[in-house]
């Protein structure tokens, strides 16, 4: 679905990313891991348009998307979060939803006006979908509660909601498991894996988490100083040594690799 060939981006001298080569598979649920500094998230900011690359090439289900902005890539499907969310806070969360469609009648002042039938038809659709999407994710209950008022965990569903009024064809997920209780984190991981399997989402997503990784994701790719390491499933990137010299330097034994 993606394919990153050759790409680097470099910062004045500082070299962020370094002729990194990688694919996302159709359909798959991809994690990327690596100690701080590896350039994961800088290389998921260029695949998803928040900056270009100084060198190589990106494609998109076969499309060379290289440089496109993020909403040019919205349009083809490609959906990014962040490690922390941006939800509007004084809204509701089924209001938060119903934002997200583009290009939506009511945003037109002559629709205002003159076609409010039409205005009124597509937002009562959009409705249907949200609470849809609501349900698809056990938190139907959270309706008319403001945004802002969300644990981080609420936060990171509806987040990953958002991707669902769109149907996004990629979602790059950015730690989506940072700072939420387990609980909560067990129910992103189901929704994650019912959209992967019942909806054909790809995935792909950076997490530290290694046992949330070790459940959702084959592969597992790794990072390092900016390019590809290793790659493998979770248990292979484990026991991997050069993984282990990279995340605890040499001379640390296996029992402590990225626990």
């Amino acid at each position: 679905m993606i394919t990153v060939e050759g790409v680097s981006k470099y910062f004045g001298g500082v070299h962020a990313v370094e002729n990194c080569t990688l694919e996302i598979a159709r359909g798959s649920i991809t994690g990327l891991i690596g100690p701080n500094g590896a350039g994961k998230t800088t290389l998921f900011n260029i695949i998803a348009g928040l900056f270009p690359p100084t060198h190589g090439r990106i494609t998109l289900d076969g499309e060379d998307v290289t440089g496109l902005t993020p909403h040019e890539l919205f349009h083809k499907g490609l959906v990014r979060t962040f490690q922390i969310a941006h939800e509007f806070s004084t809204m509701t969360v089924l209001e938060n939803l119903m934002m997200v469609p583009d290009r939506q009648h009511g945003e037109t002042l002559m629709n205002a006006w003159i076609a409010r039938g039409k205005v009124r038809a597509q937002e009562r659709q959009i409705r249907e979908k949200a609470e849809e999407v609501l349900a698809f994710l056990k938190i139907a209950h959270l309706t008319y509660e403001r945004a802002g008022n969300l644990s981080g965990g609420q936060k990171k569903l509806l987040e990953l909601g958002r991707t669902m009024m769109v149907d996004a064809k990629v979602v790059l997920l950015d730690e989506v498991g940072a700072g939420v209780n387990r609980t909560l984190l067990a129910e992103i991981g189901d929704a994650i894996i019912k959209l992967n399997k019942e909806r054909g989402y790809t995935f792909c997503m950076i997490e530290h988490d290694m046992d949330f990784i070790s459940r959702l994701c084959d592969p597992v790719i790794v990072m390092a100083e900016g390019s590809v390491l290793a790659q493998g499933t979770a248990t292979e990137v484990r026991a991997d040594e050069t993984v282990i010299e990279a995340y605890l330097g040499r001379g640390v034994t296996k029992k402590r690799v990225i626990a």
